[in-house]
């Protein structure tokens, strides 16, 4: 049992919590008996599940490589107020292929619950991936991974500069379709094409005007009350399913 918050595996473990690090050592942390249990049942690498002293799981985990910790290297690592006494490291999974029928991109998304909730929304409405754009929180952030509750795991991700991403899928045959107010037509009037990807922009600027420039639909939700706006991650949740009808 590691008993040190000097041990050299728990620093370098440790400074997963920040983005520059899980760049550079191509690693994450996922905390918590749902989210290991997910990461397991997926096909991505579990570099270590850590275990708190005293915890009992209830999954088995005796083919895996465990490392047992004492209570106070345990919630030197976690980065949630309670932790559950289980966490896993995860090696950062790249994408290289994916189906392009339903796709999801997203422009400069900046909180990491929107992001969540959107990444475990597209997963529902059995979108094929999603692509993060350049200003976009980062996927890793252990508030995204939690608002995902796991989805992250179950439906590709790319991160990718979004002008050059819509350049190659209008190549591939994919019509792109921006969430926007001006120009735009309501969601539900669409007849969908059969290859689509929906853009949706930043919390308070919206989908840059570059993007909509070379966008060949352009779509709102209709408020029928006197809100202003809706939350980002619920309006791109009314638009996948609207888009999944036909």
């Amino acid at each position: 049992m590691i008993t040190s918050v000097k041990n050299q595996q728990i620093k370098n473990w440790a400074k997963l919590k920040q983005r520059k690090y899980r760049k550079e050592q191509g690693l994450f942390i996922v905390e918590g008996e749902h989210l290991v249990e997910e990461a397991l049942n997926s096909q991505w690498v579990l570099e270590a599940i850590v275990i708190e002293e005293n915890f009992e799981p209830n999954f088995d985990l005796s083919n895996e490589k465990l490392e047992y910790v004492s209570d106070h290297v345990f919630s030197y690592l976690a980065q949630t107020k309670s932790p559950q006494g289980i966490l896993a490291i995860v090696r950062i999974k790249s994408v290289t292929d994916y189906e392009k029928k339903r796709l999801l991109l997203l422009d400069s998304v900046q909180d990491p619950g929107n992001l969540g909730t959107m990444i475990r929304t597209a997963d529902a409405a059995g979108f094929d991936a999603i692509i993060l754009g350049e200003g976009t929180v980062d996927l890793y952030n252990d508030k995204v991974i939690r608002a995902s509750q796991g989805s992250i795991f179950h439906i590709p991700i790319i991160q990718s500069s979004l002008e050059t991403a819509v350049d190659q899928l209008k190549e591939s045959g994919v019509a792109i379709c921006a969430s926007t107010l001006e120009r735009a037509v309501p969601v539900q009037t669409i007849e969908w094409p059969e290859q689509v990807a929906l853009i949706v922009g930043n919390e308070g600027s919206g989908v840059n005007q570059t993007l909509i420039e070379k966008s060949d639909l352009l779509v709102h939700i209709p408020i029928y009350g006197k809100a202003e706006s809706l939350n980002v991650s619920i309006a791109a949740g009314i638009m996948m399913y609207q888009m999944q009808m036909n």
